[in-house]
């Protein structure tokens, strides 16, 4: 199984075009990938920067014909003429897809900074191996406060799923809405963290949790590649606005996967977006 993680900023290239089309061809030329995991995707947005308003969301499905389409825009706002516009995080797979959850993340008030809402995706999906939880998100940019809360909300989020999957009743048929839905420890956990390798936050995304049956996550790259720093996923091409390059994208794995572990990889060759997207490969 193949997923790859990228921050896309709705589309908007380092030379200034916005084109969901590169996105995708770019992220197939990386990787055949089963899953594909987006973050900044925007829907008429025309004040951002190289955008006419365009529905990305719905392009992108348009683009991978035979993947299910799952959304979650944390940002859901008023639009001109009674419109709506949204911006947030999207996973396509061509793995079926079974229970999808959006989680909204904590936005404590920070008045000192900007800030906007953010939201974990979770999709179901069944991977050769099995059900597999994948998550992607995008946690706040400008406010330690915020980004701090986010990832403990991630890991109680994570814990929870677990507890369902250990002790919660057995899957059903009923077809009704309290179906009993296919669950698992098993989680990868993409996106945007905007942290690096030495922040804190790095080392409490992969901290062991309080019951033990709940396995913790491990940086798929450093688990595989403990010699070798983190690649930078920032600043490789774009450094107007980034001056320095860096690692703040991750593909978390829980540590029961770490024998599935076949290849971590940043594509650096891009410049689709102000970040490069990542591929995590499972056997």
């Amino acid at each position: 199984m193949k997923l790859v993680t990228w921050n896309i900023q709705w589309c908007l290239g380092v030379d200034g075009r916005v084109d969901p089309k590169r996105i995708v061809d770019d992220a197939r030329a990386f990787a055949d990938f089963d899953v594909l995991c987006l973050q900044e995707v925007a829907a008429n947005f025309a004040t951002l920067k190289g955008s006419r308003g365009e529905d990305q969301f719905a392009l992108l499905a348009a683009l991978l014909p035979g993947f299910t389409p799952v959304t979650g825009t944390p940002v859901d706002v008023a639009g001109p003429d009674g419109s709506r516009r949204s911006f947030g995080n999207m996973i396509l797979s061509r793995l079926p897809v079974e229970q999808v959850l959006r989680v909204q993340l904590p936005w404590p008030a920070d008045p000192a900074v900007r800030s906007m809402p953010r939201m974990l995706l979770e999709a179901v999906v069944q991977a050769p191996f099995g059900p597999l939880r994948v998550m992607t998100t995008h946690l706040e940019y400008y406010s330690q406060t915020q980004r701090a809360a986010q990832l403990e909300a991630l890991r109680a989020r994570h814990a929870e799923a677990c507890t369902h999957a250990l002790d919660d009743r057995a899957r059903s048929d009923s077809g009704d809405p309290f179906q009993a839905q296919p669950q698992t420890v098993s989680a990868v956990l993409t996106g945007d963290f905007n942290f690096r390798p030495d922040d804190p936050l790095h080392a409490r995304m992969a901290a062991p949790f309080d019951d033990a049956r709940v396995p913790a996550f491990d940086d798929a790259w450093q688990g595989l590649y403990p010699a070798r720093a983190n690649r930078p996923t920032i600043g490789v091409h774009d450094r107007g606005q980034w001056p320095d390059a860096f690692a703040c994208d991750f593909i978390f794995a829980t540590s029961d996967l770490r024998p599935r572990l076949r290849a971590v990889a940043v594509d650096a060759t891009t410049a689709a977006s102000d970040h490069q997207p990542m591929l995590v490969e499972l056997g």
